[in-house]
C-alpha cells in the first residue's frame, strides 16, 4: 500500500534511496549503442530452485500479494549498518549533478516586504521613523493590508508622540509602490490608488467614499438618486473602478504550481474505446545481485553476515514485488475508471458520469481503500488534457426521468443558463430551478443557491444590467 500510493516521481526517489542503502539491489542496464543479443535460456548467475527457496521462502505465488508483502515488510531493518564507499569519480559526478540542479532552480521571487524595504532606501529618514516604517511593512498581510491598528501595533504604553510617529510612518509606506499598499480597509486601498489625472476622478472618489456597499449589491438607481449621476455615467465610472487593484500585495504571493508527470496514459483502440498504459520507461528494472545470493549460500559466510544479507534480500524482494503489484493494481483501476467515463473522454466534461470509488473497487475486486490509494496524487494523460484520477469520481443527483446526473453536469448547465439569460431581467434562483427542470435536471432551490455561490455567480439583483 505504501508503494501503491506513490506517484511516479516519488516512486523514483524511493527506488533511488533503496539503491543507495541496499547493496543487494541492482539495476538492469542496457547499452543502447550495442546491438540486441538473444536472451540466454538460463543465465549462469540465475538462482537455482534451492536458492530461491532459501532466500525468500514466502514467495510462493501472486494470489496473496498484499499479505506476502506485509510479511516481508516485517523483516525490514530500521537502518543499514554498512554502505559501499563511493569512488572519487562518483563523488565528483554527484557534485556536478547537484551544481546543475542548483543552476536550474527557479529563483525565489521578491517578497512584498523586501520590495517595500528596498524603496525605503530612497528616502533620507531619521532612524526612529525608519524603524517604525519597517515595523509597519513587516505587519502587512499577504494582500498588502495593515489589519492591525496603530494602537495595537505600538502597544498599550504608547504615548501620543509615538502615535504621531506611527501615523507619519504609515503615510510614508502608503506612498510606496504598489499603490494602495498599507491600507486598513478596501475603501482606503482604492482611494490611495486615485490620481488627479484619472478619468472620472471625482466620480470615482464619490463612489468609493460613499457607495461601495451599493455598488456591491448593484443598486445603481439608488446611487443615481443620491449623487445625481446618470446610470450610464455610473457604469462608465464603474468600468474605471474595476481597473483598480483591491489586493495590491497579492502579486507578490503567487501560488506555486508544481509540474505534473502523468502516471497513466490513454491510447484509443479500434473498437472506439480506450486502453490505459503506465509510463514504465522511467522506472528502472531491478534485480537482486547474484553475488550476494552466492555469498548467502556459501558455507564460509559467517552467520551474522548471512542474517544481514537475508534481511537485505527480503527488503529488495519486497520492493520489487511491491512495484509489480503497484503496476498491476493501478492499471486495472485506471482501466475501470476509463471504461466508466468513456462519454467524458468522447464528449467532454458535460458528459461525465456519477462514479463512486466503491463501484470501481467492486469491479476490480479490491477494497475501496486500495482504490483510494491507487488514485491518490496520480495523473492521467487523456485526449482532453491531463487530469487527476480523482477528477473522475463525482457525486450526482436523480433527474426527472430517474437517471443519475453528475454534479458537474448540473454546474455546467447552470452556467449555460445564466450566460444566456436576459441581463435586464436576470433569473432568480427559483426560475433557475425551473429552467434546469426543462433540461431534465430536478434539484432543490437551496441546491441551486449553493452551487451559484460556489461558482462565484452573483444573485439576480447583482447580475442585473440597469442600462435603459
Amino acid at each position: 500500500m505504501e508503494i501503491l500510493q506513490l506517484p511516479i516521481l516519488a516512486l523514483q526517489e524511493r527506488i533511488e534511496k533503496e539503491l543507495e542503502e541496499n547493496p543487494v539491489l541492482e539495476i538492469l542496464e542496457e547499452d543502447p549503442d550495442l546491438p540486441a543479443e538473444p536472451v540466454e535460456t538460463e543465465s549462469p548467475d540465475a538462482p537455482t530452485a534451492e536458492e530461491r527457496e532459501l532466500v525468500i521462502d514466502e514467495h510462493k505465488d501472486n494470489e496473496d500479494d498484499f499479505e506476502r508483502l506485509l510479511n516481508l515488510d516485517e523483516d525490514w531493518p530500521d537502518h543499514f549498518e554498512e554502505r559501499t564507499r563511493p569512488s572519487r569519480a562518483e563523488v565528483e559526478e554527484a557534485g556536478q549533478r547537484k551544481l546543475d540542479a542548483m543552476a536550474n532552480m527557479t529563483a525565489r521571487p521578491q517578497s512584498l516586504e523586501d520590495y517595500l524595504h528596498d524603496q525605503l532606501g530612497w528616502f533620507d529618514l531619521e532612524p526612529a521613523l525608519r524603524v517604525m516604517a519597517e515595523r509597519i511593512i513587516y505587519n502587512l498581510d499577504t494582500n498588502g493590508y495593515l489589519t492591525t491598528s496603530l494602537e495595537d501595533l505600538l502597544g498599550a504604553e504608547a504615548t501620543e508622540a509615538d502615535l504621531a510617529l506611527g501615523r507619519k510612518a504609515l503615510a510614508l509606506v502608503q506612498r510606496l509602490d504598489p499603490a494602495g499598499v498599507a491600507a486598513r480597509d478596501l475603501r482606503e486601498c482604492l482611494l490611495l490608488q486615485l490620481t488627479p489625472g484619472m478619468l472620472h476622478h471625482e466620480e470615482l472618489r464619490t463612489l468609493i467614499s460613499n457607495h461601495l456597499e451599493d455598488l456591491e449589491h448593484n443598486r445603481l438607481p439608488v446611487i443615481s438618486r443620491k449623487t445625481g449621476f446618470s446610470i450610464e455615467r455610473i457604469q462608465e465610472t464603474l468600468g474605471e473602478l474595476r481597473k483598480l487593484n483591491p489586493k495590491p500585495g497579492a502579486d507578490f504571493h503567487g501560488a506555486y504550481v508544481p509540474n505534473v508527470t502523468p502516471d497513466v496514459f490513454i491510447d484509443p483502440v479500434d473498437d472506439g474505446g480506450y486502453r490505459v498504459r503506465l509510463e514504465d520507461g522511467q522506472i528502472p528494472t531491478l534485480f537482486i545481485s547474484p553475488q550476494y545470493r552466492k555469498l548467502l549460500l556459501s558455507k564460509d559466510t559467517p552467520e551474522e553476515t548471512r542474517e544481514y544479507i537475508k534481511r537485505k534480500l527480503n527488503s529488495a524482494q519486497w520492493l520489487i514485488d511491491s512495484i509489480h503489484q503497484r503496476r498491476g493494481t493501478l492499471t486495472r483501476v485506471a482501466q475501470a475508471i476509463v471504461d466508466h467515463q468513456t462519454e467524458f473522454l468522447d464528449k467532454g466534461p458535460e458528459a461525465i458520469e456519477p462514479l463512486k470509488m466503491q463501484q470501481i473497487a467492486d469491479k476490480v475486486g479490491v477494497h475501496v481503500t486500495t482504490v483510494s490509494r491507487a488514485v491518490d496524487d496520480k495523473w492521467i494523460q487523456t485526449p482532453r488534457g491531463i487530469f487527476p484520477l480523482r477528477r473522475f469520481f463525482v457525486g450526482g443527483t436523480v433527474s426527472a426521468d430517474g437517471e443519475e446526473v453528475a454534479w458537474d453536469t448540473v454546474r455546467l448547465k447552470l452556467q449555460e443558463i445564466i450566460d444566456h439569460e436576459d441581463k435586464q431581467k436576470p433569473l432568480s434562483d427559483e426560475h433557475l430551478v425551473e429552467q434546469l427542470a426543462k433540461h431534465g435536471i430536478t434539484v432543490a432551490r437551496r441546491t441551486v443557491t449553493k452551487y451559484r455561490k460556489a461558482m462565484d455567480i452573483p444573485s439576480s439583483r447583482q447580475r442585473r444590467d440597469w442600462t435603459e
